[in-house]
């Protein structure tokens, strides 16, 4: 009966003693409590919206469809594939959770094994009397065993680490998608500019072509004295600045596609062919949702990356404040010994 008391009143204990360390590790954490800061916008814009603006809620998963545009969707599909900008932001991402998960690991135990074999010899002189007793001066070592250690987070340093990380995740995600924001704009941006630079190039040619049968006529008529000479020099004149015009036309289309395959993670020149064929500027939506003014500084992912990369700087505060603090840790180890392989696994070679 004794012996069945005494193994109640340690299991008794160890129970005791695991619920008080598991309180510890999660006791509160020093330093301040991050609290999100209070927004305030107006309700309503204050100039009056005009041109099919509305405060409706905003579509922002595929807000360039409304343009109608075939070419315009295809690269905002492809800019979403390939940019490379894009490709770096969502690798910073994983990044912050690879580091969430390294500092959430230090709130686990780590474990550890190891395994030697070693050729030891005594000098005959080192111990003379061990030489009386047969005990020979040359002998092997085998052990093996493994050890493990665990920091106690009492203080809640790590826990704060872990904090800030997972604000630091949610602070790269909001920088991914700022670049995409940023991304569609400026896919939308120069690919309206080339198509607008098509546009102004057609209607300058097609003045040319006006301009150059009225320089003509007005020739004809100066030799056959109808009119002055004044009349030509000034058609001359509005000609050629028309012309003028056409090389500057010209290299803006070729920046504007330039900048548009750069945007798809293409050569530069790689869509002058396919955009080369003249087509219409995409039309205005004919109704554009721009919401509320505290809805567009809630959504805009500079502003929400900000804020985690303050909670983030807050939860550091008590990550600084923890190591001001005592550590304390539970080690162990366990293993086998022997100088012979024979009873290396026997239960007498534990340690």
């Amino acid at each position: 009966m004794s012996i069945i008391h005494k193994h109640a009143r340690l299991s008794c204990l160890f129970g005791l003693g695991t619920a008080l360390l598991f309180g510890l590790q999660s006791g509160c954490a020093v330093g301040p409590d991050y609290q999100p800061p209070k927004i305030s916008a107006p309700a309503q814009w204050t100039s009056p919206l005009n041109g099919g603006e509305t405060n409706s809620p905003v579509s922002l998963a595929q807000w360039w469809q409304s343009f109608n545009d075939t070419n315009l969707d295809l690269f905002m599909l492809t800019a979403i594939q390939s940019n490379l900008t894009l490709k770096v932001a969502e690798a910073h991402v994983r990044e912050a959770r690879a580091e969430r998960d390294v500092a959430s690991g230090s709130l686990w135990p780590s474990i550890g094994s190891s395994a030697s074999y070693s050729r030891n010899r005594y000098g005959a002189n080192q111990f003379p009397p061990l030489t009386g007793f047969g005990i020979p001066l040359d002998y092997n070592l085998y052990t093996a065993g493994f050890d493990a250690a665990w920091e106690l987070d009492i203080f809640g340093g790590t826990r704060r680490a872990v904090e800030a990380a997972n604000a630091e995740i949610g602070a790269a995600g909001y920088g991914q998608r700022d670049v995409l924001v940023s991304l569609l704009a400026e896919v939308a941006r120069n690919y309206i500019g080339a198509r607008a630079y098509q546009q102004r190039l057609a209607i300058t040619r097609q003045n040319i072509r006006v301009q150059q049968q009225i320089l003509d006529l007005t020739s004809n008529r100066f030799q056959n004295g109808l009119s002055g000479e004044l009349d030509v020099q000034q058609a001359v004149a509005l000609l050629t600045t028309t012309e003028a015009d056409v090389p500057s036309l010209e290299t803006g289309f070729d920046q504007s596609v330039h900048h548009l395959a750069v945007l798809l993670g293409q050569q530069p020149g790689a869509l002058l062919d396919e955009i080369s064929a003249e087509k219409p500027i995409p039309l205005t939506p004919p109704t554009v949702p721009i919401g509320l003014p505290s809805d567009l500084l809630r959504r805009r992912p500079d502003v929400q990356s900000a804020e985690r990369v303050v909670a983030a700087a807050t939860a550091r505060i008590g990550v600084a404040k923890a190591d001001l603090f005592p550590k304390f840790s539970l080690t162990g180890m366990a293993g086998l010994q022997s100088v012979s392989a024979n009873n290396w696994f026997d239960y007498a070679s534990r340690y």
